[in-house]
C-alpha cells in the first residue's frame, strides 16, 4: 500500500470555508459529555456486561441495515441533507437514555445513534473529497481529514474533562442535556457545508437511489484495487473501535477510581488525536511501514492492557493512536481509488464491513470478559492486527 506524498497549496477561500465548517462539525459531533460515563450509567441501572454488549450489537446492527442505503441516498439526493439530519436523531437518543433510563430506552437510543452514524458515514467523506477535488486540492484530503478527526478527538477529550465535574455536581441529567445541545449545534453547523454536484459526480436525473447503488457496487466488482481498499478499512478500524467502548471498564478493572476514569480516557484520546495529526506526513508510508505500524500498535495494546495498572493505559493510548493513524490512511487510500459517481455508496460499503466486524468483536468481547479480566480480553484482541499486518506486508 503506497500513498502519494501530499503537496499543500495555499488555501483558497473555498478550501478555507470547507475546512472551517468541517472542523466545527467534527468538534460538535464528538462533544458529548455522556461518552465517558454512559457505560457507568448502564451499570448503575443494573445492566450486566452481556446486556451492555447486546446494546452495542443493536447499535452496530442499525448501522449494518442503514449504512449502504444511506450512502446511496447521499449519492442520489444530498450529502449535506444527511449530515444535518443525523445529529437530530442522536439528540433524541441521548435524551431517552438520561430521562427514561431502562434497557429498552438504551436500546432505542442506540438505534437512533446508529442511524445518525450511518447517515454521516460515507456522506461526509464523499462531500469533502469531491469539494476538494473541485477546488484542485484533492491531494490534501488525508491531511484535512486527519485534522478533522483530531478536532473531534479534542472534543472528546474536552467532554471527558468536563464530564467529571459536571457529573459530580449535577449527575446524569446535566451531562445528558449538554450532549443533546451539542447535537443540535452540530446539525446547525452542517447546513453551512458547500455542496456542488456537477455532471461528473451527480447521479443522472430520474435514476435516483437504485442507480447510485448499482454504480458504486459495480465499480467495486470491476476494480480489484477498490475491493482491496474496501477490505482494508474494516480490517483496521473495527477492533479498536469496538474496544473503545470498554475502556472505562478496563480503567475500573485496573484499579482506577470512578472519579478519575474520565481523566484516564482523556489520556487515551490524546494518543488518538496525535495519530490523526500524523496522517499528512504518514502518507509516505509504504506497505512495509503500514504493516510495522499495525504490529507496533498491537504489541503496545497487549502490553498496556495486560499490565493491569492505570499506568498501563499510557501504552493503550499509544496503541489507539497508531490504529487511528492507520484508519485515516486506509480511508485516504479508498478515496484515491474511487473514480465513479458512487463515492458515498462505496465509502458506506466500507462502513458496513466495519459494522459487521464490530458486531463480531462485541460478541467476542462479551465471551472473553465473562471468563477473564478486561485487560486479558483487550490483549487477546490485539492478535487480529498482527494477522492483518502479515497480510499487508509485501511478499518477497
Amino acid at each position: 500500500m503506497t500513498l502519494s506524498p501530499a503537496r499543500v497549496p495555499v488555501a483558497a477561500p473555498g478550501v478555507r470555508r470547507l475546512t472551517a465548517t468541517l472542523y466545527g462539525y467534527s468538534f460538535l459531533d464528538e462533544f458529548v459529555l455522556l461518552y465517558p460515563v454512559y457505560t457507568l450509567l448502564f451499570a448503575d441501572t443494573g445492566l450486566s456486561v452481556g446486556q451492555m454488549s447486546s446494546l452495542f450489537v443493536f447499535w452496530s446492527a442499525t448501522g449494518v441495515l442503514l449504512e449502504v442505503p444511506s450512502g446511496a441516498w447521499a449519492d442520489a439526493v444530498s450529502r449535506r441533507l444527511l449530515l444535518w439530519l443525523g445529529p437530530l436523531l442522536g439528540a433524541a437518543g441521548f435524551a431517552l437514555w438520561v430521562f427514561v433510563p431502562s434497557y429498552w430506552a438504551f436500546a432505542a437510543g442506540f438505534v437512533l445513534w446508529g442511524a445518525r452514524g450511518a447517515m454521516g458515514s460515507g456522506a461526509l467523506e464523499a462531500l469533502v473529497y469531491e469539494e476538494l477535488e473541485r477546488l484542485g486540492a484533492a491531494d490534501r484530503y488525508a491531511r484535512i481529514m486527519g485534522r478533522a478527526q483530531a478536532a473531534g478527538q479534542v472534543a472528546v477529550m474536552t467532554a471527558m474533562a468536563l464530564a467529571g465535574p459536571v457529573f459530580a455536581a449535577y449527575g446524569y441529567p446535566a451531562v445528558g442535556a449538554a450532549s443533546v445541545l451539542a447535537c443540535l449545534l452540530c446539525a446547525a453547523t452542517a447546513t453551512r457545508f458547500p455542496e456542488h454536484r456537477g455532471p461528473a459526480t451527480a447521479v443522472p436525473d430520474g435514476e435516483g437511489w437504485a442507480a447510485s447503488l448499482r454504480s458504486g457496487l459495480g465499480e467495486a466488482r470491476r476494480d480489484r484495487s477498490v475491493r482491496g481498499a474496501l477490505l482494508l478499512v474494516p480490517a483496521v478500524a473495527a477492533v479498536w473501535g469496538a474496544l473503545d467502548e470498554y475502556t472505562p471498564l478496563l480503567a475500573r478493572d485496573a484499579g482506577a477510581a470512578d472519579a478519575t476514569i474520565p481523566y484516564l480516557l482523556v489520556m487515551i484520546w490524546a494518543g488518538v488525536t496525535a495519530g490523526s495529526l500524523l496522517a499528512g506526513p504518514a502518507e509516505r508510508l509504504g506497505r512495509r511501514g503500514f504493516a510495522a505500524l499495525l504490529t507496533a500498535s498491537a504489541l503496545a495494546l497487549a502490553a498496556g492492557a495486560g499490565a493491569g495498572t492505570p499506568a498501563g493505559l499510557a501504552l493503550v493510548a499509544v496503541a489507539f493512536g497508531g490504529f487511528q493513524l492507520a484508519t485515516v490512511l486506509a480511508d485516504a487510500r479508498l478515496q484515491q481509488r474511487i473514480e465513479g459517481t458512487g463515492r458515498a455508496t462505496l465509502t458506506s460499503v466500507a462502513g458496513l464491513g466495519t459494522e459487521l466486524a464490530t458486531i463480531t468483536v462485541y460478541g467476542t468481547y462479551a465471551q472473553l470478559a465473562s471468563t477473564t479480566a478486561h485487560g486479558t480480553a483487550f490483549a487477546l484482541l490485539a492478535v487480529p492486527y498482527l494477522l492483518v499486518a502479515l497480510l499487508v506486508a509485501p511478499r518477497r
